[in-house]
């Protein structure tokens, strides 16, 4: 491997020209290298900001790059799996858009490969990557909310247009694969604790898709609620309310997008207190440690391990909802 990450794109996607492309040029360790795409005047916007970029017609040619250490795969939803194995097979680090895979069986056989070939091979959650998240661990570990009680977190936006992937039921569509990992593994990350009986759930299905779902669940030590939806004005947000204090996340998820990543924590009594990052660019925080995993200097944060526990909560909540 050369001094740096060389990476590799599968596919021209919108969100991987917007966002991920430039982050993983931009991030410490790392260049974007290479693009994968049979319609090569999708590559110029990436060859745009990445000088000498190179297009490969196929996936499998990118695969067979000789100078690409990594690749990042932006493909629709019911790909993931697939070709993040034979990514890793390929001999390439893989960082594949969540969620990974589609159940969370999946998961186990991606860890294995990872095993076999000794290659990173991880989720893109980049809201793992971002401080706020840290700092929230920091006070509730250290009792500033006192015992934990209730925690609530939603995500929400409106999307009916029949042609997008995400409203596709065939190619893995649906509010829970798309955002789900973010209002539920959320509240895995920041607590450590897992989710034990789903108490109810609801799911409003639109062409074979989970257009909206509810879910209440009793984690160890509170309670859960929790909702996603493309079918509802943008929001988002995560709870914590404890006995002495309640902490809230306003921008936990689309930082930047959405707005400013900020801490709030509430106490009677107490003046507010607010911590904030105006600044912290979490698509390149979690490339960069994704470059340093793969060149030794630290371990990768985000194990597939921890994808499961949040892909299985979702199995479980398809599961424990009426079917369409």
């Amino acid at each position: 491997m050369a001094d740096h990450v060389r990476w590799g794109i599968l596919g021209a996607a919108n969100f991987a020209k917007n966002h991920m492309g430039p982050a993983i040029h931009a991030a410490r360790g790392g260049a974007l290298a290479a693009v994968a795409t049979s319609k090569p005047e999708k590559a110029a916007p990436f060859a745009a900001f990445a000088p000498g970029l190179k297009v490969h017609a196929s996936y499998e040619a990118m695969l067979a790059d000789p100078g690409i250490d990594a690749v990042y795969i932006p493909l629709p939803n019911a790909m993931h799996a697939e070709w993040s194995r034979k990514t890793a097979e390929a001999g390439k680090h893989v960082l594949c858009e969540k969620p990974i895979a589609m159940k969370a069986e999946e998961i186990d056989d991606l860890i294995a490969v990872r095993e076999a070939t000794g290659k990173l091979v991880a989720e893109a959650w980049m809201v793992a990557h971002h401080p706020q998240f840290a700092k929230a661990r920091e006070l509730l570990q250290a009792g500033e909310i006192g015992d934990l009680v209730r925690v609530d977190s939603t995500h929400s936006f409106y999307n009916d247009d029949p042609a997008n992937i995400r409203n596709q039921a065939d190619v893995g569509g649906g509010a829970l694969r798309d955002v789900g990992v973010y209002a539920f593994g959320s509240v895995r990350l920041i607590t450590g604790q897992e989710p034990g009986e789903i108490l109810a759930t609801e799911i409003d299905w639109r062409n074979g898709v989970d257009a909206t779902a509810h879910v209440m669940a009793r984690f160890p030590g509170f309670l859960y609620t929790g909702r996603v939806s493309t079918r509802a004005a943008p929001w988002q947000e995560i709870v914590l309310h404890g006995t002495k204090a309640v902490m809230r996340l306003p921008v936990p998820f689309n930082v930047q997008v959405f707005g400013q990543a900020e801490l709030h924590l509430h106490g009677p009594g107490l003046e507010t207190r607010i911590w904030r990052w105006p600044a912290e660019n979490h698509y390149v925080l979690q490339v960069e440690a994704f470059n340093a995993a793969v060149q030794g200097r630290a371990d990768y944060p985000l194990p597939l391990e921890f994808c499961r526990g949040t892909q299985e909560f979702v199995d479980r909540i398809f599961a424990a909802a009426p079917q369409v």
